[in-house]
């Protein structure tokens, strides 16, 4: 190679690399409140060049103030567990947004952090969802980059929980005293003795035609889904369990939901894996060492790495279609 070609082909790499960069899909973020003061964390891909930002326990690199994208992308919305909020995934809502997906999260109202005044109220969740979604398509200053035909839906624990009763599913709540009697120190048991209330004989019709696939990490209450109440799901599942979840065990929670969905779901068990391991990875894991801190020998930042790919690569292939770009 003459001297004069290699200086001509570095040249040419070093006016296209920064293009190149550039032109890549980043995750915007953005905070929305709805109309009736629910918060949403909404991410979308776009293009600019992210930053280090902290959001409650986690951290992101996002791109600040970023364009919305143009096109037709499928939109995927989350729901957090018991005492979360919106920031509770956010790995997984990046990766999703790289990918070319625009995520909302919404923060429950009752059941956060900040307010837990409503946590046993469940038969809201669902609803709840449904409303960030109609927002979305509807009220979001981007709504016209969304495929509504596209929608997806992703839960943890109570998240669960929800996604599934979004997704069709009906449980029979008069499971719960018995599964109490006999588990009186289980978290969900725990939680019911701490704010009861009487609990509706028949669940309401909460099912959400518009969702075609969802994932489902440690759902909450799996126990209360029997064959007849997961009957209408017939959308694509994808089911995560932890292997060392202590706080929703097997098998009444993860393995019940498999054992009931009238078809086959996307199975993955997690060895070594707790409750708390589907959360993003901490910042600090010292400042709430409860939910942030892992097993010895269990790398989460690992796991996610993993994990985000999967989700990823499970609604890319049953939301169908290519994603466009921003």
């Amino acid at each position: 190679m003459s001297f004069r070609f290699a200086a001509a082909a570095a040249l040419f790499l070093i006016l296209i690399v920064p293009t190149a960069r550039a032109q890549s899909t980043e995750a915007g973020f953005e905070r929305e409140t709805m109309a009736d003061g629910t918060e949403v964390g909404i991410w979308y891909p776009t293009t600019g060049t992210p930053v280090p930002k902290r959001l409650g326990l986690y951290g992101q690199t996002v791109v600040i103030d970023a364009p919305k994208p143009t096109g037709r992308h499928p939109l995927v919305v989350i729901s957090h567990g018991t005492g979360g909020d919106l920031g509770g995934h956010l790995d997984t809502a990046v990766a999703l947004a790289r990918a070319g997906f625009i995520v909302a999260a919404l923060t429950h109202p009752g059941d956060n952090w900040r307010d837990n005044s409503r946590v046993t109220h469940i038969e809201e969740r669902p609803a709840a969802l449904s409303a960030t979604i109609s927002y979305m398509l509807q009220s979001w200053k981007g709504n016209g980059a969304i495929d509504p035909q596209r929608i997806g839906a992703f839960g943890f624990s109570a998240g669960g929980f929800t996604v599934l009763a979004a997704a069709g599913g009906r449980p029979d709540l008069g499971r719960l005293a018995g599964h109490c009697a006999q588990h009186p120190a289980y978290f969900d048991c725990m939680l019911i003795k701490s704010q009861p209330r009487a609990l509706a004989v028949t669940w309401p019709h909460l099912r959400d035609k518009r969702i075609a696939a969802i994932v489902v990490a440690a759902p909450a209450l799996g126990f209360a889904f029997d064959r007849a109440g997961l009957a209408d799901v017939k959308i694509p599942v994808q089911l995560w369990r932890a292997d060392e979840d202590h706080i929703l065990p097997a098998p009444d929670y993860a393995d019940a939901v498999r054992a009931a969905l009238p078809q086959r779901p996307e199975f993955h068990a997690v060895p070594a894996a707790g409750h708390f391991d589907f959360l993003a990875p901490c910042v600090d894991p010292a400042a709430m060492p409860q939910i942030c801190r892992s097993a010895p020998g269990f790398d989460r930042a690992v796991f996610h790495a993993s994990f985000d790919a999967a989700v990823v690569r499970f609604f890319e292939e049953k939301l169908k279609g290519v994603t466009a770009r921003p």
